[in-house]
């Protein structure tokens, strides 16, 4: 899994909507486009860079990714690729953030779609489409949620870009708590002492109305979601779900309908 540090931010993107090499911008900050040829030539160039490595993404995996290997296939000395990228690990993170600003786009325009009184609506609505984005974006899928790329360590870059589907999230959990919605059983059980202490980081970010018993289910759901679309991904439903698309469809669908029944909102 590709796995996210421990404050929020993202890098300035070119013009290609990449992350670029220079200032960090925060959530929500205006992003600058480039102005000046050079700029604009950068960007091009950056953006050929980050394509190739998606293209040894796909075709390679993310641990035999090389900088060397991406200037071959772009005609370029190797040593000029690192001045549009810094390293390996640069080019990771941005391809990282790409994929998860992606998904998160997906997402976002999803829930967006439904009256935002509907609390389901939207549920369903965010979970289908993460599903969607990852079925037609498999490598980006396993670039971020699969194993582990050897040697790397997420910087704090790839925070903000990660939390966008969880927070859409976490969003509908708060205006359930906010309008009263009680958990059902056995889900609004009393977590127990070390339970809590456990969610500590995540219950000190919330609303105070979303009860620790919510947040608890809210994660096990996120969890849920994000299993049960690598499940599919990877081919551990062979012989246990059926193979063709409508087989598949109907067993998602059943498993976001019966999400929504754990935390009260179906």
């Amino acid at each position: 899994m590709a796995r996210t540090a421990e404050r929020q931010g993202t890098r300035a993107p070119d013009a290609q909507g990449q992350p670029g090499a220079g200032a960090e911008v925060t959530p929500g900050q205006a992003r600058s486009v480039p102005r000046t040829a050079r700029e604009r030539a950068r960007a091009e160039i950056t953006g050929e860079i980050l394509e190739a490595g998606r293209r040894h993404l796909n075709t390679d995996g993310a641990a035999a990714l090389s900088l060397r290997a991406i200037a071959r296939d772009l005609g370029m000395a190797s040593s000029a690729v690192y001045r549009y990228v810094a390293s390996r690990d640069d080019l990771l993170t941005r391809l990282i953030i790409d994929a998860y600003d992606s998904l998160g786009e997906a997402a976002e325009s999803a829930g967006a779609s439904v009256d935002h009184a509907d609390l389901p609506g939207r549920w369903s609505a965010i979970c289908l489409a993460v599903r969607s984005w990852a079925l037609a974006n498999p490598n980006e899928w396993a670039l971020i949620y699969g194993s582990p790329v050897p040697g790397y360590a997420a910087p704090a870059d790839t925070i903000g870009p990660a939390s966008r589907v969880s927070n859409l999230l976490v969003q509908i959990l708060a205006e359930a708590a906010e309008r009263g919605t009680a958990l059902p059983d056995p889900a609004r059980r009393e977590l127990g002492p070390a339970a809590r202490a456990a969610l500590a980081p995540v219950m000190a970010v919330l609303p105070p109305a979303v009860t620790g018993p919510a947040i608890q289910a809210g994660l096990m759901l996120w969890s849920a979601l994000l299993g049960t679309i690598s499940l599919e991904l990877f081919g551990q439903f062979h012989n246990v779900v059926r193979e063709d698309a409508a087989g598949r469809d109907a067993f998602f669908a059943e498993c976001v309908d019966r999400w929504a029944a754990q935390i009260g909102i179906a």
